[in-house]
C-alpha cells in the first residue's frame, strides 16, 4: 500500500510539472493583437531583457539568422493579404524570422512556424518574402525585447522592432479600400442569394407567410439560377401552399441541376418530393 502510495505522488508530481510552469521564464510570452484599417495583424513572440549586456553583436550576431525573440520562434499572422514595398505577403501565420547587420537587417517572413527558435536546417522555399530594413540608433537603451505597430493609418502600419539601442521600422500596407469598397458594393447591392435563402428556408421550415417566403424564394433563384437547393426550397414552398403541379416543375429544374452536378443525396430527395406531389 506504502509503494502504491509514493507512486501515485510521484506519477502526479511528474504530470504536475509536465502541465504547470514552475517559474517564470527569463524571457516571458507576450501578444500583441493589432486592427489596422479593417485587417486583424497578431504577433505571438518571448522577450528578452538587455541585462547589462551588448545585444547586437554579443547577445544576437550580425550576419546570422535571429528568432527574433526568444524560446520558440516568433509568430506573426495577418488576416489579409498585405503589402511591404512592391511585394505582396499571402494572409496567414508566418515565423518572422531577422538577420540583424550593422547598417542593413533582413526581416523573413517563413511559411514554417513550428520550429523551436530557428530551423535545424534553413529552407529558402519557405522564405514567402524577405524585406530589407535599416536599423536606427536610440539615445536611451530599451532593457526588454518589444515588437509594437506604429504609425497606424487607415491602410498603413509600420511594423517595429526594439531593443537595447537599436531600433527597425518596417512600412506595410492593407487593403483596406478594396475591402470598404467591397462592403459598400454588397451592402448597396441589397440582399444576396443567400440571404434571400435563408430568410425563405426559416419561413418556410417554421411555417409563417409562405407567400412572402415564396417571393424570397423566387428573389434568391433570380440571383442564382443554377443554385438546385434553392430551386427545391421554392418547390417545397409551393408545395406547402398547395400548388402541387408548379411544385413538381420547379422540383424537376432542381432535379436536372442536382444530376449535372452529381449530388446524389439531391437527386434522391428530388425525386421523392416528386413521386409524393405527384400521387
Amino acid at each position: 500500500m506504502k509503494k502504491t502510495l509514493i507512486l501515485a505522488v510521484t506519477c502526479f508530481a511528474f504530470l504536475g510539472t509536465a502541465t504547470a510552469q514552475l517559474a517564470p521564464r527569463l524571457s516571458p510570452a507576450a501578444k500583441v493583437e493589432q486592427k489596422i484599417g479593417l485587417t486583424d495583424v497578431t504577433v505571438n513572440y518571448s522577450r528578452p531583457s538587455k541585462r547589462d549586456r551588448v545585444v547586437f553583436t554579443d547577445v544576437v550576431p550580425f550576419g546570422e539568422i535571429w528568432r527574433t525573440g526568444a524560446n520558440e520562434n516568433t509568430k506573426i499572422t495577418f488576416g489579409d493579404a498585405v503589402v511591404f514595398g512592391k511585394d505582396t505577403l499571402k494572409a496567414g501565420t508566418y515565423a518572422l524570422y531577422t538577420k540583424p547587420g550593422k547598417d542593413s537587417w533582413d526581416v523573413i517572413f517563413y511559411s514554417d512556424f513550428t520550429n523551436w527558435g530557428t530551423p535545424d536546417e534553413w529552407d529558402d522555399k519557405k522564405v514567402s518574402l524577405r524585406v530589407m530594413a535599416k536599423p536606427s540608433s536610440l539615445k536611451e537603451a530599451v532593457e526588454t525585447f518589444t515588437i509594437s505597430f506604429d504609425n497606424l493609418e487607415n491602410a498603413s502600419a509600420t511594423l517595429t522592432l526594439t531593443w537595447d539601442k537599436t531600433q527597425v521600422r518596417v512600412p506595410f500596407t492593407v487593403p483596406t479600400d478594396a475591402k470598404v469598397m467591397a462592403n459598400i458594393q454588397k451592402t448597396m447591392g441589397g440582399p444576396s442569394a443567400n440571404d434571400y435563402f435563408g430568410a425563405a428556408q426559416y419561413y418556410q421550415s417554421n411555417k409563417r407567410d409562405l407567400d412572402k417566403a415564396l417571393d424570397w424564394a423566387n428573389k434568391a433563384v433570380e440571383l442564382s439560377p443554377e443554385a438546385y437547393w434553392i430551386i427545391r426550397l421554392k418547390a417545397m414552398i409551393q408545395a406547402d401552399l398547395g400548388d402541387k403541379t408548379a411544385a413538381i416543375a420547379t422540383a424537376k429544374i432542381a432535379l436536372e441541376l442536382a444530376k449535372k452536378e452529381d449530388n446524389q443525396d439531391y437527386v434522391k430527395m428530388l425525386n421523392a418530393s416528386i413521386e409524393e406531389w405527384g400521387k
